[in-house]
């Protein structure tokens, strides 16, 4: 690494304790050797001349990282930059590391000290009243955004439905900017939470990214606190590199454990590999094997929920705002709180010793939120990093509580019929297949958050209904001796 990038990192140490606003503004400032990687990213061929682009850019790491490429491979003997930050404090570095390039490069830079989304809503917005060379365009972006969700109120909101752009995250927000500010065949590199994949708030974002780039390249950090160890990022990140307007060919995807790129590897795959042709909600997979997926292997593997007859809500009850009917433990009036640490394999350990309560007092308004008591497969909405699976699941069986009622809590993923419990074989079969290690991998190719979300469970492909039963049947004869290779044994003989 060069002495100017490690300075810049020292730097970054340093000023991390100083960001008063870093809560506030999503800040994360990126590791020398992570932007030395993103600026690797750029066809060199395009660099020629670049006009650079660094939203929400900090002490300039990234766009350090780019002038050194293009000086150190003598790619070009003049850029333009235009970086924008809106915290004084990081605005008067940023202004000093860019005049460090003067004297290497015919450098031509501008630090904008406004809010990135105001600035370029603005730029876009006015530009029909400009000549055609006189609007605002870039050959290049790369950029760190902010991550930190947006209000549905909030001006940011509004002020981006006025460009087009629907999203609930800074970090879609300015990369969906960086899109629309780059000109045709420009390239953008982005490193971002990967939660853009799937999930239903995202659609909207990930719709303008197919529309109008190719992806070209796409980078997994396989640990997912160690590539932002320094800022405690716990999100899993993927470094992106589109082209706008560009052609959509084969994806190279790559991997490292971390930072320092020591085991770096990458494959290069088809597109109908990342996002599926007839999937609707156009979920971005990134597969980390050339073997064949889960549901390529087992084309019977292809129903929906709604196509066996399942539905999945998340569970109800929440349990902060309704804080005076929550109770320790039952009592009179009371029916069973369900919390994803109830649920142990095929077990219900209800009432259990634990910080959470274990039941809620029934009234009128509390009765909205129950579920007759039945048969249930609950899946956990949240996993922490050390967890080995990202889906878990458990059932409930209507002889574990002597009760009519039941209420789950809202960390609870609840498969159901019209709210109403579902065949005990189909229970169980769920529970099953959910809880195999070839799902669990499949679900991780789309998904790369913590999160299991009611909309993720929807959109994943099933066995048929009968299968699942056949499947259910024999957990239900055998679960004192099924251990995890035992279950993942009968789903490959049954499929």
């Amino acid at each position: 690494m060069s002495q100017l990038l490690e300075t810049l990192d020292k730097e970054r140490l340093a000023v991390n304790p100083l960001l008063k606003r870093k809560s506030e503004l999503g800040q994360f400032l990126t590791p020398s050797s992570v932007a030395k990687f993103m600026a690797s990213l750029f066809d060199k061929s395009k660099l020629s001349k670049p006009k650079i682009l660094d939203p929400g850019a900090g002490i300039g790491v990234l766009t350090s990282a780019v002038l050194e490429r293009i000086t150190l491979e003598k790619i070009s003997k003049q850029a333009e930059v235009t970086a924008v930050e809106i915290d004084e404090l990081l605005r008067g570095r940023l202004q000093t590391t860019l005049g460090l390039f003067e004297d290497g490069l015919s450098l031509k830079s501008e630090v904008i000290s406004e809010d990135f989304i105001e600035w370029a809503t603005n730029a876009l917005l006015n530009e029909d009243s400009l000549l055609e060379g006189t609007k605002i365009r870039f050959t290049h972006a790369i950029l760190n955004p902010p991550y930190k969700k947006i209000m549905s109120s909030s001006r940011h909101r509004k002020i981006l439905r006025g460009v087009g752009i629907e999203t609930v995250n800074l970090y879609s927000a300015f990369v969906g900017l960086a899109i629309q500010l780059t000109e045709e065949n420009g390239q953008i590199v982005a490193v971002i939470p990967r939660s853009f994949c799937n999930g239903p708030y995202f659609r909207p974002f990930r719709q303008l990214l197919l529309e109008e780039t190719a992806i070209k390249h796409m980078h997994l950090f396989d640990s997912r606190d160690k590539a932002f160890k320094d800022d405690e990022v716990l999100q899993e990140n993927v470094i992106i590199l589109l082209e706008r307007g560009g052609k959509q060919s084969n994806v190279t995807i790559s991997t490292s454990t971390d930072d320092s790129f020591i085991d770096y590897s990458s494959n290069s795959y088809p597109f109908e590999k990342i996002v599926q042709p007839l999937d609707s909600e156009k979920f971005i997979h990134i597969p980390t094997s050339n073997e064949p997926s889960f549901i390529e292997r087992y084309p019977s593997v292809h129903y929906s929920l709604s196509e066996i007859g399942v539905e999945v809500s998340t569970g109800p009850v929440v349990d902060f705002r309704v804080k005076g009917h929550l109770r320790d433990m039952p009592e009179e009036g009371t029916v069973p709180l369900f919390y994803p640490n109830h649920f142990v394999g095929t077990l219900t350990e209800w009432p259990k010793v634990m910080k959470k309560p274990n039941a809620v007092f029934v009234d009128e308004d509390m009765k909205k939120w129950l579920y007759p008591n039945g048969y249930y497969t609950v899946v956990k909405r949240f996993s922490s990093k050390e967890e080995k699976r990202r889906i878990v699941a458990g059932v409930l069986t209507p002889s574990s509580v002597d009760y009519s009622e039941v209420g789950f809590e809202n960390g609870l993923n609840v498969l159901h019929f019209k709210k109403q419990g579902i065949p005990p074989e189909l229970a169980f079969g769920l529970y099953a297949y959910l809880n195999s290690t070839e799902v669990d991998k499949y679900f991780r190719v789309f998904n790369g958050h913590t999160q299991v979300n009611a909309t993720d469970l929807r959109t994943m492909k099933y066995p048929s209904r009968v299968t699942l039963e056949k499947f259910g049947r024999w957990v239900m004869s055998n679960s004192d001796i099924i251990g995890q290779e035992e279950l993942d044994q009968k789903l490959e003989e049954i499929l």
